[in-house]
């Protein structure tokens, strides 16, 4: 399904992404092709793509094509979701020591359609940080991994 999506092949094009997306969530996916949790989200995002239609752009982001983005956003799990909303990056509390980016795949479409619901609500009444709809027992566990401390 990973074919439905956009792609952003350069740095040049997501930065052209994060600031011409007005007004909607932008959503990026940082991962690989091959990868089999990739692919099942691409597949969660791609369906849902037209019902978020007004509320998010969605984008497919090699990690390996944009290593300053891969480095700047600490991408060590693959696949990583970020969200912006009028060139600012929408921080998420999902419970875990991470607010910059979704690591794993969502368990059902309806946690990804309530996820970005959340994020546009709450950055159109100027939030930066929202609290995560999803349930905590849907949200992949993993260690964070430091690189370079």
């Amino acid at each position: 399904m990973s074919f439905l999506l956009p792609r952003l092949t350069c740095k040049r094009e997501v930065d052209q992404a994060i600031k011409s997306v007005a007004e909607k969530v932008l959503v990026l996916r940082f991962g690989r092709d091959n990868d089999a949790v990739c692919l099942q989200l691409d597949d969660i995002l791609a369906k849902t793509a037209h019902d978020l239609s007004k509320m998010a752009v969605i984008y497919l982001v090699d990690v390996d094509n944009v290593p300053v983005y891969t480095q700047y956003f600490d991408i060590s799990y693959i696949p990583s979701t970020v969200f912006f909303f009028n060139g600012q990056h929408m921080k998420v509390d999902y419970g875990s020591p991470d607010h910059t980016k979704f690591v794993g795949s969502f368990k059902t479409k309806q946690d990804f359609i309530d996820l970005i619901e959340v994020i546009y609500r709450g950055a159109m009444r100027g939030k930066l940080i929202v609290r995560s709809p999803i349930d905590p027992n849907n949200i992949p566990k993993y260690d964070l991994l430091y690189q370079g401390i």
